[in-house]
């Protein structure tokens, strides 16, 4: 992809952990580069680091603008009102975000300051022969595929993580960094951040944010030891059913479908997963779709590209042995 230009600044808010930034980020820039000039907001009390802002310029941001405050503590109406400041000072057509359920909600208020057309859920987006911003979304349940043109002059588009895969730019140069003056906008704070803790460290990738994802349901019959075997052996993250969760097998923040985490990742691995409208409502949208179920029956099977009827407790540590095995000739240990 190359910069256009020609549709003006598209803001990507970049969300990251500490110093650390979040894959989908990235995806966001290599996106914005097809729509206009890419530039980055920084939410947060330290500016970017050289590290950053090498990895930000890499994919093509422009330009850094730093808005120096730690939104801890800050409801999403006020975390929408310092990204205003970013947007009415470069002029923003456009303002990209990650579609987790903070930005979402941050997304809907920034929109209605800025009396700009809102999607949510994004899985692409794109301009229009006419200049027009066009975003794809799927729906009901993931039966439907639908394409929308926002029609206001100013748009904020929520994209899902795993929606354009990050790609760098031959040659880039290292963005300039823009500081910005928010204190008024913050100086008003939501809430007092009285304590924090800190969630337990996990090699694994974010469910929303891996590109595998190995989903444990019924079949697993409470024993998720095969599916994180799976799911390690593939470098992905580990999700479940409502009925695993409602069992109290793992925890809630696993839950994929309508009622909880939705997900597009390249690769989907259903074991013992029965296929519910919705479970299938959160994970539909996803590349290449695995079903492991010994019942033939199972509706998983008719939105799955590649199907096994047999037991998982079989099937996933043959798969596992296979994976390593294939990892290991590859030199990728």
């Amino acid at each position: 992809m190359t910069p256009s230009g020609s549709e003006g600044v598209v803001l990507v808010v970049v969300d990251h952990q500490g110093a650390t930034v979040r894959t989908p980020a990235l995806e966001l820039l290599t996106a914005a580069r097809s729509l206009g000039r890419p530039e980055a907001v920084w939410l947060g009390a330290e500016a970017p680091s050289a590290a950053v802002l090498e990895q930000l310029g890499a994919h093509g941001a422009a330009v850094v603008h730093h808005l120096g405050v730690d939104p801890s503590g800050m409801l999403p109406a006020s975390v929408a009102a310092v990204l205003g400041v970013a947007v009415e000072a470069t002029g923003a057509r456009t303002v990209l975000l990650v579609s987790t359920f903070e930005n979402k909600e941050a997304s809907a208020h920034l929109a209605f300051a800025l009396q700009a057309g809102l999607v949510v859920d994004a899985a692409g987006v794109e301009r229009a022969d006419d200049g027009a911003l066009v975003t794809v979304q799927q729906a009901f349940a993931g039966t439907w595929t639908l394409r929308s043109a926002v029609t206001t002059d100013r748009a904020v588009v929520a994209l899902k993580a795993n929606a354009v895969p990050a790609e760098v730019v031959d040659g880039a140069a290292v963005p300039s960094v823009v500081p910005h003056d928010v204190a008024v906008v913050a100086a008003t704070r939501d809430a007092e951040l009285l304590q924090r803790t800190e969630r337990p460290v996990s090699e694994r990738p974010s469910l929303t944010e891996a590109q595998v994802v190995v989903v444990g349901g019924r079949g697993t019959n409470g024993d998720f030891s095969q599916v994180e075997e799976l799911a390690d052996a593939l470098g992905g993250a580990v999700g479940a059913t409502r009925v695993a969760t409602d069992e109290g097998w793992i925890g809630h923040e696993a839950q994929i479908g309508q009622t909880g985490v939705t997900i597009s990742p390249r690769l989907y691995v259903g074991a013992g997963v029965s296929g519910a409208v919705h479970h299938r409502g959160g994970m539909q949208s996803s590349g290449t779709i695995v079903a492991i179920n010994n019942d033939p029956e199972a509706p998983i099977f008719e939105i799955a590209d590649y199907g096994i009827v047999g037991d998982l407790t079989t099937v996933l540590p043959q798969v596992a042995a296979e994976v390593r095995r294939l990892r290991a000739e590859a030199g990728e240990g």
